[in-house]
């Protein structure tokens, strides 16, 4: 009698969510709000929505199609490397010496074409074998003595930002390269790094193109090959990746030749917008880099992101750069209005994931 009135509740007590849903905290789906708002570039989305609303209605000059022209070229230039940066923080690194290779990549370009007198494009390429090799260098240096990548960029930040005013001031008895404009090649190269272009009377920059361009190659890689695989898992779990057949020697070195690669675009980009490179710029960029893919929701500790979320992140910074001057503000605030920014975007990125993935 007793084992009968035992298991009489489990037969006559029907589920509480009705035959075949039940849920647990396993199997249970979530609301669709909560599914999207556990996507790292929706957050970001948001807040670019939010900074560019508010800045439409306290900064009218903002409404104007070239102010937004320059808008997106101030962001392109931050989003082109938050990129390669994005991906690289996905794998579970990042690079401290990314700005300071942006310039160590334009002045190689210009000093190899003016003191060789040679075709701007041979200082290109030198300049692409260069930033390959320092990231090369970079990934190469981790992956062998197992050292943090912060303590191995944060060396070949140094390296870099020594060797850009000693060698420059060495060659040139200068702190700036020579003028390249008058060389041969220099217009064919401009026109693929810094050239512009109308749509309806406004002036936009071809960076912005190759942003959006960059920006949809990424993420097909990252979605849809196996490499976009490789990066998640190498982020995610080094030793587990290893274990399963990821290649993550070859991951690691690759996505800091990336960024290698991005420091050469934008430092062609420099150096054919201005025709001269000053030897002690990029410093503190680096910073602004990894700022705009943490907006973007990439983690620290790796695993974790997308490549439109960085997109978004280099939008706020260039909404914001650019806002605070049609504003009419002091523009001495940039920094501390960025500061305020990311520590926002990491608090309100941490809440949602929670509440996203609360039971």
């Amino acid at each position: 009698m007793s084992m009968t009135q035992q298991a009489e509740p489990a037969v006559n007590t029907p589920p509480a969510s009705g035959p075949g849903k039940e849920k647990d905290g396993r199997t249970a789906e979530r609301p669709l709000a909560l599914r999207l708002l556990a996507r790292p570039d929706v957050g970001v989305f948001l807040g670019a929505v939010a900074v560019l609303i508010f800045f439409l209605i306290t900064a009218p000059p903002v409404r104007d199609g070239s102010s937004m022209a320059n808008i997106l070229y101030q962001s392109s230039t931050i989003g082109i490397m938050a990129l390669p940066v994005a991906l690289l923080m996905i794998g579970g690194e990042f690079d401290l010496s990314a700005g300071v290779a942006v310039i160590t990549s334009a002045l190689t370009a210009s000093m190899t074409a003016y003191q060789l007198s040679m075709n701007v494009w041979v200082g290109v390429i030198v300049a692409l074998v260069v930033s390959l090799a320092i990231g090369l260098f970079n990934g190469w240096m981790l992956v062998k003595t197992g050292l943090p990548s912060f303590l191995v960029t944060l060396g070949t930040f140094l390296i870099l930002q020594g060797v850009n005013l000693a060698v420059t001031k060495l060659i040139t008895d200068n702190v700036a390269t020579d003028d390249i404009s008058d060389m041969d090649g220099f217009d064919q190269a401009k026109a693929v790094f810094a050239s512009s272009f109308e749509i309806g009377g406004v002036n936009v920059k071809i960076t912005i193109v190759w942003w959006l361009v960059f920006a949809a190659l990424a993420t097909w890689v990252l979605l849809r090959t196996k490499y976009g695989n490789w990066i998640f898992a190498v982020g995610g779990n080094q030793q587990s990746a290893r274990a399963v057949g990821v290649p993550v020697t070859f991951t690691k070195i690759s996505l800091f030749m990336l960024v290698g690669f991005g420091a050469w675009f934008v430092g062609m980009h420099q150096l054919f917008s201005f025709n001269t490179v000053q030897s002690g710029e990029g410093v503190g960029q680096e910073l602004i880099y990894i700022a705009a893919a943490v907006i973007g929701g990439c983690l620290l500790t790796g695993g974790a992101g997308s490549a439109i979320g960085p997109v978004f992140g280099a939008f706020m910074f260039g909404m914001v750069q650019q806002g605070i001057v049609y504003a009419g503000w002091n523009p001495d605030w940039f920094k501390t209005f960025l500061g305020v920014m990311l520590l926002g975007a990491v608090l309100i990125n941490l809440y949602v994931q929670r509440t996203a993935t609360r039971r």
